[in-house]
């Protein structure tokens, strides 16, 4: 189908952002066509059914719902949650289980969210999708490439969650909210007349609507015990305790290890192969350099030699200098100037040249050297 290049498919989970997203394309003029996506079934991920929270649970449907209405614009449900579970929830569960702390959100904006959304898009004549997200796309005519970019001076910047972003996402990417923060969203949808404007924020994985990972987990892996079950934690090679399932533990986490000392002690690794969880003093969890995988490139089509960005290890992370070297494997080796702390595998690190995303990939591993201190 011939695309219309004043159609656009906007994601809409039911929240203020995605609400007001769609509301600044209609009143711009555009064709907006609202789509909600379901991701999972409640019936196997358990948990809180009934969270009115969750980015997409019943209530977010029919919040979503009520909006496209108000607006007089088509409004489509699409289920996706078998490609969600194969491509998101499996991920989840055999990271978790391989020892890692995985970050679903980047896989889902990637294969479901804009993979997903564009074949919908392309199927209903659309030129364009948009979200909610906080961020900035911009063409680099010097190198005719999209760029992604964090929203300048906004606390609520979601650039770090979108390093997975190819080219050709980026190049039918509208993001009306470039620009804004949360008060002038709520604002917004006040001036649009939305009820939805006070509505809370959500925090938690949509897939595990009560926040809890740990049943979670027992619900996705019947043989769960047998897999990760009761386990040595070790300082500095002795026993200093045991654990009920080393998937229940993170790199820096502090509280919940069941076990005293007289220093705070962290975790430092999860080892799924021996079932063990390594814990140290806070010195202990520092560490310049890290190995990362599945590497994906913005700003530039590749990084010759090595180059200092400011790099991101966790969402929350203001970032750091660093020097990144692209491997001839593929994997990006990157070394802070100082020591960061809790460089966790499985958590995403995004690159940044000011405020522009190069790239980003996900940990694979620290120097080893620094974990068995």
């Amino acid at each position: 189908m011939k695309r219309n290049p004043k159609r656009v498919l906007v994601g809409m989970s039911g929240g203020v952002d995605s609400s007001v997203a769609a509301c600044l394309l209609h009143e711009q003029g555009y064709e907006v066509i609202g789509i909600t996506i379901k991701t999972y079934r409640y019936e196997d991920v358990g948990g809180n059914v009934g969270n009115d929270s969750s980015c997409c649970s019943l209530d977010g449907i029919n919040d979503a719902r009520r909006v496209c209405n108000a607006l007089g614009i088509p409004h489509y449900v699409v289920d996706w949650s078998e490609r969600f579970k194969e491509e998101v929830i499996d991920y989840f569960v055999e990271d978790y289980l391989a020892g890692n702390t995985p970050n679903p959100c980047v896989k889902c904006n990637r294969l479901i969210k804009w993979g997903e959304m564009l074949r919908k898009a392309d199927m209903l004549g659309a030129e364009w999708i948009a979200t909610g997200h906080y961020a900035n796309i911009r063409k680099d005519p010097s190198t005719e490439r999209y760029v992604l970019s964090r929203d300048s001076d906004n606390i609520k910047d979601q650039s770090y969650a979108l390093w997975g972003l190819k080219q050709e996402h980026l190049s039918r990417t509208l993001f009306p909210l470039t620009g804004y923060t949360k008060d002038r969203s709520r604002a917004d949808a006040e001036r649009f007349g939305l009820t939805i404007a006070k509505k809370p924020e959500s925090y938690e994985i949509c897939f595990i609507p009560d926040n809890d990972y740990k049943r979670f987990m027992r619900d996705m892996v019947p043989n769960l015990e047998e897999r990760a079950g009761k386990g040595d934690i070790v300082m500095e090679g002795e026993v200093i305790g045991s654990h009920q399932g080393y998937h229940g533990f993170t790199v820096g986490q502090r509280k919940g290890l069941g076990i005293s000392h007289p220093e705070p002690l962290y975790v430092l690794d999860v080892l799924a192969d021996s079932n063990t969880v390594l814990v140290g003093t806070e010195e202990h969890l520092l560490s310049k350099e890290l190995i990362a995988h599945s590497i994906n490139l913005i700003k530039y089509a590749e990084i010759d030699g090595t180059k200092t960005f400011t790099v991101k290890i966790r969402y929350k992370d203001e970032g750091a200098p660093a020097d990144c070297t692209i491997l001839p494997d593929g994997t990006l080796h990157v070394k802070f100037h100082e020591d960061r702390k809790a460089i966790t595998p499985g958590q995403s690190i995004v690159l940044y040249e000011g405020n522009d995303v190069i790239g980003g990939g996900i940990i694979d591993r620290i120097n080893q050297q620094e974990i068995d201190a």
